[in-house]
């Protein structure tokens, strides 16, 4: 046994979270819609293979099986590491899940193991998280954090640490007033003996929902329901016992369709370095590419069309003479007719934009040349009843006609459109 050894356990939640994903969400599991090219949890999947001595990616969730068995099949033969996915009889927060399956996650005599969410986006610098951890002695948990502004911060988890030995003093989640402008990133390494802290929590949710104790009823007393950052990061602050690795590289979360144009973009930016081969390029007699552009292999691209800066074109989907797309997805097996416009959108999978038709969406963007964003905070419509600034989401399967404007409007599934839509969301 290699007391070196690590795993992985990635945090996907289930199909009842996420539902400010809508409609994207609504025909393909979130952790599977593509950014830059691959599906969300791929990216982490990725992250985790550069891990020297990784023995196995945990997915953790309750997704049905079935949602995620091909995708889990595919990256067992593309990484040729042992993936799997195990699925939580009802939910059971961002700890109990892994309690519930400690076993599996013991299974071998790891050393310690990672825990990412699946909603955060980031290069994920791992390895380097590891090797602090394993220079501090009695380190249970290291946490990854990454400073946001005083008005961005009371929406996160909120670390203050000793500046000297990067312990962490005091943690408070979303508190309700100012604590500190180091964040919570959602990644974490545990020790192995991090188990035992989960167990003592167990028992002591376990005899006060049998004593009928207050607060304790079946959602989080002995059905298993167990938050990793209240229940346990929380009471480990100031013991000497958790850590923060702390980056000022790109980090995001990525909760609304708003989020996933910006992960999108930062994620064909590290294309730049890891995988030139992933980025489009200009080529005589072939599409024209302004700056990070994906195209998939099945993808069809006129030679006149303009695509870029940050696009990304899914497999099987058709874009048209003449057409220009800026800051967009395109989903699978979508149509752009010819001459069309697409800028800060969403294009579902199936969808079809009509010929001289102008899709686009005035998100609420932060400075691109800073390594933190938030995208998540602003209530859905503002205080007149309209739409706040958003992308445009067409969902699956729209059609959309020629010559129709298309502003920062919401497209649920299946329908056809007649006419011009300004700050919508059409049902």
């Amino acid at each position: 046994m290699d007391k070196s050894m690590v795993k992985a356990i990635i945090l996907i939640g289930g199909p009842q979270k996420g539902t400010r994903f809508r409609p994207l969400s609504l025909d393909t599991p979130k952790p599977l819609f593509p950014v830059a090219g691959l599906p969300m949890i791929q990216h982490h999947i990725e992250a985790c293979t550069r891990i020297n001595n990784l023995k196995e990616i945990i997915i953790l969730g309750y997704y049905p099986t079935n949602d995620l068995a091909q995708f889990v099949s595919e990256m067992n033969q593309k990484y040729k590491i042992l993936i799997r996915y195990l699925q939580e009889f009802t939910p059971l927060g961002t700890a109990g899940g892994m309690y519930h399956f400690r076993d599996q996650v013991r299974s071998g005599n790891p050393s310690g193991f990672f825990v990412i969410h699946g909603d955060v986006c980031s290069d994920f610098p791992l390895s380097q998280m590891l090797e602090f951890h394993e220079k501090r002695p009695g380190a249970l948990i290291t946490v990854l954090g990454t400073e946001a502004t005083k008005q961005q911060s009371v929406y996160y988890g909120c670390l203050v640490c000793a500046k000297e030995t990067s312990e962490i003093t005091h943690y408070v989640e979303k508190p309700s007033t100012f604590v500190s402008t180091l964040i919570n990133c959602g990644v974490y390494f545990c020790s192995i003996d991090i188990f035992q802290i989960m167990a003592d929590v167990f028992k002591k949710k376990e005899e006060a929902f049998y004593n009928g104790e207050n607060g304790y009823g079946s959602e989080n007393g002995c059905s298993g329901s167990m938050q990793l950052e209240k229940e346990v990061l929380q009471p480990l602050s100031g013991t000497g016992k958790s850590f923060v690795y702390q980056i000022t590289d790109w980090w995001s979360q990525l909760k609304s369709a708003g989020s996933a144009i910006y992960a999108n973009r930062h994620y064909l930016q590290v294309y730049r370095n890891k995988h030139p081969e992933r980025l489009a390029k200009s080529k005589e007699n072939q599409v024209n590419i302004i700056g990070d552009v994906y195209i998939h292999p099945s993808a069809t691209v006129h030679p006149s069309a303009i695509l870029g800066p940050n696009v990304s074109i899914s497999a099987f989907a058709t874009v048209g003479p003449g057409v220009r797309i800026r800051e967009s997805i395109v989903l699978q097996e979508a149509v752009i007719a010819d001459h069309s416009l697409i800028l800060y959108s969403i294009v579902g999978r199936g969808t079809k934009v009509g010929e001289w038709t102008r899709v686009e969406g005035t998100p609420c963007d932060p400075n691109p040349n800073k390594p933190f964003a938030k995208m998540d905070n602003l209530p859905l419509f503002n205080s007149s009843g309209k739409l706040n600034p958003s992308i445009t989401v067409l969902g699956c399967s729209v059609t959309v006609p020629s010559e129709v404007i298309l502003l920062n409007s919401i497209v649920l599934p299946y329908k056809d459109l007649t006419r011009s839509f300004k700050n919508e969301i059409i049902l």
